[in-house]
């Protein structure tokens, strides 16, 4: 039995001339929590609606825990908890009224003591009608949905969008109780220290192609790292700029600051040359390695 939760070959989807989806290869392991990144219109949001089946691609394959969406999408989305990037809620209906009726659509199945213990750490007002439901409190009757039946999968599009932040700390504690309980997280989102702080791995998304696809402690590890070099006296540092995948970012008198890909090794033994007062490194965050992957 396959350990996917998620796989897709060369997904394509076009919307009339605009190629949303160019061929998007994506592996998600069961039990764990993948991170999707990319900005608006980067092909997110046509990722996830595709594996759910809510529109169909025009090529390529994919499986959703070992079922082909396509065919049997009543069974994944059985299976599945989705948040959409857009909720739309009946404005004459309660909070309540609302969960318990999309509760029904699965058969009863959530218990409504849990739900209540969800709405409660959310702080959301189950009595209070969607009509007056600001854009964050909509936001928690998504998340709940999604959480309510504690599905196999769940599948979330931008799942902290109009939080406050001690709300999205929260959903983001929810997300990994519910990896710890076996469930596997997908969650696509633009807010890259939500996805360095809770996901075990990345994948980048950028005019709808999948450009990588790693851990997410060893994505920052091997990517861009930035130095601060003193030296003793003014030097005449323009000759590090020669090295392979070193960058000056600025030269202020005695003190260098450079950006470097890849290996340290070079730079160390060009710096040998000169007199070294200090020398530190900072390794980049998640978002730096994004904006680099978008730069080139």
């Amino acid at each position: 039995m396959s350990n996917l939760a998620i796989q897709t070959q060369a997904l394509t989807k076009n919307y009339g001339p605009v190629r949303a989806l160019r061929g998007v290869d994506l592996e998600v392991r069961q039990g764990e929590i993948f991170g999707f990144l990319g900005p608006n219109g980067a092909g997110k949001t046509t990722t996830i609606r595709c594996l759910l089946d809510l529109i169909h691609p025009n090529g390529g394959t994919s499986r959703v825990l070992g079922l082909d969406p396509q065919k049997q999408s009543q069974q994944v989305r059985a299976r599945s908890g989705y948040l959409p990037g857009e909720l739309y809620l009946e404005d004459s209906l309660t909070v309540e009224a609302t969960l318990r009726y999309l509760n029904s659509l699965r058969g009863g199945k959530a218990d409504w003591g849990y739900i209540r213990k969800l709405a409660e750490r959310l702080d959301l007002d189950l009595k209070i009608q969607n009509r007056n439901l600001s854009k964050g409190n909509k936001q928690k009757v998504g998340v709940v949905q999604a959480l309510m039946h504690q599905p196999e999968l769940l599948m979330l599009d931008e799942p902290t969008s109009g939080l406050d932040p001690l709300m999205a700390q929260e959903v983001l504690r929810m997300l990994e109780e519910a990896k710890s309980a076996g469930a596997t997280v997908f969650f696509s989102s633009h807010i890259i220290s939500e996805v360095e702080q809770v996901a075990e791995r990345v994948g980048i998304i950028r005019q709808g192609v999948v450009v990588e696809v790693a851990e997410t402690q060893a994505l920052i590890e091997r990517a861009l790292r930035r130095a601060r070099v003193r030296f003793k006296k003014p030097v005449q540092a323009e000759g590090l700029e020669r090295i392979a995948g070193v960058k000056i970012l600025s030269a202020d008198g005695a003190t260098v600051h450079l950006q470097i890909e890849g290996e340290m090794d070079a730079l160390i033994k060009a710096l040998a040359k000169f007199p070294v007062a200090e020398f530190e490194t900072e390794r980049p965050s998640l978002e730096e390695v994004f904006l680099a992957y978008y730069e080139k």
